[in-house]
């Protein structure tokens, strides 16, 4: 083999191997497998606010929300949520959120209930360094507004800002899925619409 050869060899190498290694990262960041938390060019952005109005008493809708994390869930929930410890008004569990294809990001998150008007989640591990949120639940006429605020963090200046406008989105869709799911079973459970 000719000295070109080799080294075109070698060069062929070295770009497979730095492709593979930024696959493999970018799979463990989008994962959550891999979680980056350096602290520097930290950037924060809004979550939400978002709000579902649902025909159930704010006691209903609390207790929709609870139960993955304090009482029985159903199979359906286990395979998006599992808790990792419980307290009487506080979770610790793991969230499963399809990503794309069959990927699936598991991120880790404390779960504090104040009964019966609010609930607060907060990221120990994921695919961002910081993920504040909040449900918070007020009696209406009709029932129940159900809103949510937060806030998520990013590292690395405009890179992270880029990185948290892609995660943000997912996030919030993950967001409006609960509200209708928990919006259709509180009104399911009291009869109303």
């Amino acid at each position: 083999m000719g000295r070109k050869s080799r080294i075109l060899t070698g060069s062929l190498a070295v770009t497979t191997a730095a492709g593979g290694l930024a696959a493999g990262a970018y799979l463990g960041l989008v994962t959550a497998a891999i979680p980056l938390d350096l602290g520097v060019g930290r950037r924060m952005r809004p979550l939400g606010p978002l709000s579902v109005d649902v025909w159930a008493p704010r006691e209903v809708v609390f207790d929709l929300l609870a139960e993955p994390y304090l009482g029985r869930a159903t199979r359906a929930i286990r395979e998006k949520v599992t808790v990792l410890e419980r307290g009487s008004d506080m979770a610790l569990a793991a969230h499963r959120t399809p990503v794309r294809g069959r990927l699936v990001a598991t991120t880790v998150e404390t779960v504090r209930f104040t009964r019966p008007d609010r609930v607060d989640f907060r990221l120990v591990r994921g695919p961002v360094p910081h993920v504040v949120e909040r449900f918070l639940l007020t009696e209406q006429p009709f029932g129940t507004r159900l809103e949510y605020t937060g806030e998520l963090g990013t590292d690395l200046w405009a890179v992270g800002e880029w990185w948290g406008a892609a995660v943000a989105g997912r996030w919030e869709r993950a967001v409006t899925d609960t509200f209708h799911a928990v919006r259709t079973e509180a009104e399911r459970r009291t009869g109303r619409h």
